[in-house]
């Protein structure tokens, strides 16, 4: 193991030059040894310090905490260090990461480091199973069955400055039945630059978002959570956040409910966070969006499926002990240049949410159950897409209940699995949708 460590942290230190003319702390390291090199250097950058000050001793086996000391004290030398050298700690200090952790070194502040590129990413397959709808004609046999693929990039340019760069694959169905060649279908979904200051308290991000949720991420995600471009300036201590943007949607058509891509909209959001003890982490929040066809007031394009003017919507989400009640409102002021015949004029939903546990992506067998109720006027989901396990057929018009469970099947692999059930038609003579299943395994990297 010894071997290893130090091979690696060799590979990683950029102080080959000035260790030429150090002298060899160890008296056990003889200067024909194959470490001797490696060895005088790592004690000079001051990454090891053997045993009793004079002796190496080569062929003991160390421990994962000595291990993580060493790497500990590479880290500190983080800006001698080149692109690959940055990423061989990173995957070093990832190893280490619970002993670092308890030697009290926070892993996290790699990421404070000018330079360090840091990759990510996640891979969902889903499984989905209604029997008939207007809107998809059903989720059966391999129809059912879609997978995605996501990759982040996120570099530290300085202190303030960070930069992110996503592609990810469409929902790539099963059923699919054309060669893998013609499917086009990676994009980018994620391009921004994020610039912090005023204290820590201001950030500034411009570029492309993959998750635009009206609402933001403590409410439930009931219109749009998808590609958008946008500037935004978001201000943010320990007790309220306050945001404002502009910007415009890059994709998202649903039939029924009307051409999200190309809408531009500006938007406002307002949060308080409060609570301690068994209640910390509760929140507060109303947000607006102000509308626009691009084009103009008054475009075919609204003509076209777009009836929204504005909306605005509030949320309460509030903690106590294991549990978190969750309400969500939202109203719609329609178009008057555009309403479609039977739709609820200024549709409104009602978002209900309990959830008990938590299901935590580091801690193997960790979970949470929920049970929502959702009460949807026809109109109400705009298009595009939402933070919803629900497909749209079981969104709008309707009034319906679900259960789900979130579960950690292994270290960044969380299973959820959930069910519509007391699906009615809100308005119009439609038949009842049919209750819909969603069950979907997600690999984090």
């Amino acid at each position: 193991m010894k071997k290893k460590i130090v091979t690696s942290l060799t590979a990683m230190m950029a102080v080959g030059a000035a260790c030429a003319f150090a002298a060899n702390p160890f008296v056990d390291v003889p200067t024909d040894s194959w470490a001797y090199k490696s060895v005088v250097e790592l004690a000079d950058a001051g990454v090891i310090q053997g045993v009793d000050g004079s002796y190496f001793q080569g062929e003991r086996n160390i421990t994962r905490y000595e291990a993580a000391e060493m790497v500990a004290k590479a880290m500190a030398h983080m800006d001698k260090a080149s692109v690959e050298q940055r990423a061989l700690i990173n995957k070093l200090a990832d190893e280490y990461a619970d002993e670092l952790n308890n030697l009290g070194v926070r892993v996290s502040a790699l990421e404070n480091r000018v330079g360090n590129v840091k990759l990510s990413g996640d891979a969902r397959i889903r499984f989905q199973h209604q029997d008939s709808s207007e809107s998809n004609a059903g989720y059966k046999n391999d129809a059912s069955w879609d997978y995605r693929v996501r990759v982040r990039a996120n570099a530290k340019v300085n202190d303030r400055t960070t930069v992110t760069y996503g592609i990810s694959t469409d929902d790539i169905n099963f059923a699919d039945n054309g060669a893998a060649s013609d499917n086009k279908n990676i994009f980018t979904d994620d391009a921004k630059v994020d610039y912090n200051f005023g204290g820590d308290h201001w950030n500034l991000s411009v570029g492309r978002t993959d998750t635009y949720v009206l609402g933001g991420e403590n409410a439930y995600g009931f219109q749009y959570g998808d590609v958008f471009d946008r500037a935004e300036l978001k201000y943010t201590n320990d007790h309220f956040a306050a945001t404002a943007g502009y910007g415009k949607f890059k994709a998202g058509d649903i039939a029924d409910t009307g051409n999200m891509d190309g809408v531009k909209t500006g938007y406002g959001e307002l949060e308080g966070f409060f609570g301690g003890g068994r209640a910390a982490g509760s929140a507060v929040g109303v947000y607006y969006n102000d509308f626009t066809v691009a084009g103009g007031e008054g475009s075919e394009q609204v003509g076209d499926g777009f009836r929204a003017d504005d909306l605005w919507g509030a949320y309460a989400s509030v903690n106590f002990g294991k549990w978190n009640a969750l309400a969500n409102y939202e109203k719609i002021n329609s178009n008057n240049s555009y309403l479609e015949a039977g739709n609820t004029k200024d549709p409104e939903v009602w978002i209900g949410k309990l959830t008990y546990g938590s299901a935590d992506s580091d801690a193997r067998g960790s979970w949470d159950a929920w049970v929502e109720y959702l009460n949807s006027d026809k109109g109400a989901l705009l298009g595009g897409a939402t933070n919803s396990w629900r497909d749209d057929s079981v969104l709008d018009n309707v009034k319906s209940w679900g259960v789900g469970i979130d579960y950690t099947l292994a270290k960044n692999v969380i299973l959820t699995a959930a069910q519509t059930f007391g699906t009615q038609t809100k308005h119009g003579n439609a038949a009842d949708p049919d209750e819909f299943t969603d069950v979907e395994i997600n690999f984090l990297f």
